[in-house]
């Protein structure tokens, strides 16, 4: 209970202070989207998208995507001068499906892609260009070339990359808005693979390396085009205040760069994302409101409608709302634990079961009628599909004993989980569906809970034809 109160209190001075009600509002909204996604499960297993045939299902929480996209809106509007143009950008890869892009784009939302494949994906759902920023360490001269053509804006991450970028604008003109990513180098978080300003990071010009700061200020006063500052700090496991050192740090470079060449060139900065989420609780915590305000303080500039602003978060935007449903297809036990064996593991869930430190997960049980399970708490393993030993989802948790029949759900599974299947064991992709009430976006009644097709379950002939099903006789007949 002390733990839930200090995280009560957190989710206060997140958003809104010492006001009492306010506080109660936001406890509110955390506990509606908890009814909203109990209501699902139960009528997932209702209307027969989760059954014996169907042992595993992913859902997205709609009505909830559309409020983390009016709070990100509404967080920025708060500290920023009138009339500032702010564009907000979903990072692609943390949930690259099409009709999440949809959703997100007729919330105001662009898109901040790092390939190709994020780019058509961004294209396919209908956001413009104009609201489309190509981010990526190793880009192509093919792939500059069609982000030029197209207008979407560019960081070039490193000068043999603005080496391509100039040979590109030489030859055609752009509508593209063109910057450099810079590497503040203010260090790393708890989670070093999401650490992206360490010293010996690979992404942008290291800014205290040596020369880099004079050769930054020469290539901004060589191209009157370049007119963006782009940094991103790091994400899950980062500490705001060193986030947004960051951001200090970017701005800083920004206000010497015009300085230096005697005009106002650099007008947008691109602050990037990576606000962490609390994979420990329901609340929505930090929120985007405190990280603006924390911006704001340490960089009031930043806010004073000089500069354009462009932001790129993702995990924040989608992980809350997104659940992984499975059946307990056996329930056994080894050396006095309890083990449920599920069809949800690493295939879904491949940073969970290779690195549980960093990347714990919350596990809900469910009855088999999809009903919230309760009883005493047993400790015991939630095992996934897949050959291997490590295949855990959490491993000595105490829940409710799980049965034969039943159901655990993963939470907060939004955002980098089960859009990014993992083929281990040829196990198929589970299907994705979105989810709201019928009547509006209050938690109710199961039957009233309408559900959207996101992505098709995976059939076998699928795999197979992934699996080079086509070319069967090709290594016989060489």
């Amino acid at each position: 209970m002390g733990a839930d109160m200090d995280r009560a209190g957190d989710r206060a001075d997140d958003d809104h202070g010492a006001g009492g009600a306010a506080v109660s509002s936001a406890g509110t909204s955390d506990a509606v989207r908890v009814s909203r996604r109990d209501d699902a499960v139960r009528a997932a297993v209702e209307q027969g998208l989760l059954g014996p045939d169907r042992p595993i299902v992913a859902l997205l929480d709609v009505p909830g995507i559309r409020a983390s996209a009016a709070a990100l809106h509404a967080a920025f509007d708060a500290v920023t001068a009138p009339g500032t143009p702010v564009l907000h950008t979903f990072a692609v890869k943390a949930t690259p499906l099409v009709p999440v892009l949809r959703l997100l784009r007729e919330q105001g939302i662009g898109a901040e892609v790092a390939s190709p494949g994020e780019l058509a994906l961004a294209t396919a759902a209908g956001i413009p260009p104009g609201r489309t920023v190509l981010d990526s360490p190793a880009k192509t001269p093919a792939e500059l070339r069609e982000a030029l053509a197209l207008g979407v804006a560019v960081n070039a991450d490193s000068p043999q990359e603005l080496d391509r970028i100039d040979i590109a604008v030489r030859s055609a003109a752009t509508a593209s808005p063109l910057g450099i990513r810079v590497n503040p180098q203010v260090g790393g978080g708890s989670i070093g693979a999401l650490s992206t300003a360490t010293a010996t990071s690979k992404f942008g010009v290291a800014l205290r390396d040596e020369g880099a700061r004079a050769w930054i200020l020469r290539a901004y006063a060589d191209r009157p085009w370049l007119t963006r500052l782009h940094a991103h700090s790091g994400s899950q496991g980062m500490p705001l205040p060193l986030m947004a050192r960051g951001v200090a740090e970017t701005y800083a470079l920004a206000e010497e760069i015009n300085r230096h060449v005697g005009r106002r060139q650099v007008d947008t900065i691109d602050i990037g994302g990576g606000l962490p989420v609390d994979f420990t609780s329901d609340a929505t915590t930090p929120t985007y409101a405190r990280y603006a305000r924390l911006l704001a303080q340490a960089t009031p500039g930043l806010f004073d409608g000089r500069y354009g602003l462009v932001t790129e978060f993702g995990r924040s935007l989608l992980a809350k709302h997104g659940t992984v449903l499975a059946r307990v297809e056996y329930a056994k036990s080894a050396g006095g634990r309890a083990i449920a064996v599920t069809h949800a593991g690493v295939q879904v869930a491949t940073r969970t079961v290779y690195a549980p430190e960093s990347w714990p997960l919350r596990i809900a049980a469910y009855d088999a009628k999809g009903r919230p399970k309760t009883g005493p708490d047993v400790v015991q393993d939630v095992a996934g599909p897949a050959c291997f030993a490590g295949d855990l989802l959490a491993e000595g948790r105490p829940l409710p004993l799980l049965e034969q029949g039943d159901h655990v759900a993963a939470l907060d599974t939004g955002a980098y989980y089960f859009a990014h299947h993992y083929a281990y064991n040829s196990l198929a992709r589970p299907g994705i569906y979105g989810f709201a009430p019928a009547g509006g976006d209050a938690g109710g009644d199961a039957g009233g809970v309408r559900f959207a097709v996101v992505r098709e379950p995976q059939t076998l002939d699928e795999i197979v034809a992934e699996s080079g099903g086509a070319h069967t006789r090709s290594l016989t007949d060489l």
